[in-house]
């Protein structure tokens, strides 16, 4: 998250962090399973990579369809939980470097629950392991300096033919820029082709999300209500009447986003495969 302002009319960027927000909701959802489906619900309706994501599986797997799934970076596990949620035959291994989370999400999970496996550990050096056939990296390389040794690991993972889908920011993002937590400003469509090609990937699509629409969206929907919550949590307080006013608005932008051609954006959608 980011802070723009301006001074002496030159326009100033100030460094914000995204972890102390995610804490919040994190507790809030803690051994909480409606809590949980609320939060994945308000997750599904505000934040669009997720709406990308999940087109994107539903293109390449069908319902029905048995495979094997690994959430590299796993964060909260709502793609995890959409998985075991729509893809009853699939197979499931998630997986983040935050222990609290994937703790946190295995508690939710009931006993008998046999599908899924949860490990925590760092994607430079974590191999997954069982082999799988569709892995998904969402805004995680951004976060992490040695991003070939990850593809690198995440492809010995794969099946053959197996489908990687990635969601980062776009170089174009000056947000990206200026997240404490990103160690690189985004990529250009190129380098993380290049990337890809290098580990042994060949690409099937590749894309820009957040265009015109994505960032508009973006800014009365997620950059405000951020901003004020790392200002103070009392903010909570008026954020639902706040998203009730902006949500409809917001899921025409999300809208149009997705389905008009994005000649630019501040996000990349890249889907690849091992050959």
């Amino acid at each position: 998250m980011y802070v723009s302002f301006f001074k002496n009319n030159k326009h100033y960027w100030r460094i914000m962090k995204y972890d102390p927000v995610k804490n919040i909701f994190a507790k809030l959802i803690h051994h909480n399973k409606l809590f949980r489906k609320v939060f994945y619900l308000i997750l599904d309706i505000t934040i669009l990579r997720q709406l990308y994501v999940k087109k994107s599986i539903k293109k390449y797997y069908q319902k029905t369809e048995p495979f094997t799934f690994y959430d590299a970076g796993a964060g909260f596990c709502q793609y995890t939980d959409f998985i075991l949620n729509h893809f009853p035959k699939a197979d499931i291994v998630s997986m983040d470097l935050k222990t609290d989370y994937m703790l946190s999400y295995q508690s939710s999970l009931p006993s008998n629950c046999k599908r899924i496996k949860i490990y925590q550990g760092d994607l430079q050096s974590f191999i997954c392991p069982q082999k799988t056939d569709l892995v998904i990296a969402i805004d995680i390389l951004e976060h992490i300096q040695d991003d070939i040794s990850v593809l690198k690991n995440i492809y010995q993972t794969m099946n053959h033919e197996g489908k990687l889908i990635i969601s980062t920011p776009s170089n174009l993002d000056k947000a990206a820029a200026f997240t404490e937590e990103h160690v690189r400003p985004g990529y250009s469509m190129l380098e993380l082709e290049n990337k890809l090609k290098k580990t042994g990937f060949k690409i099937l699509e590749i894309y820009y999300s957040y265009g015109f629409w994505g960032k508009l969206y973006w800014n009365i929907g997620m950059k405000i209500p951020l901003s004020l919550l790392s200002l103070s949590k009392l903010f909570f307080m008026i954020l639902p009447l706040y998203f009730i006013i902006v949500v409809p608005f917001n899921l025409i932008f999300m809208f149009l986003d997705m389905n008009l051609k994005n000649k630019k954006g501040n996000g990349i959608v890249c889907i690849s495969k091992k050959i």
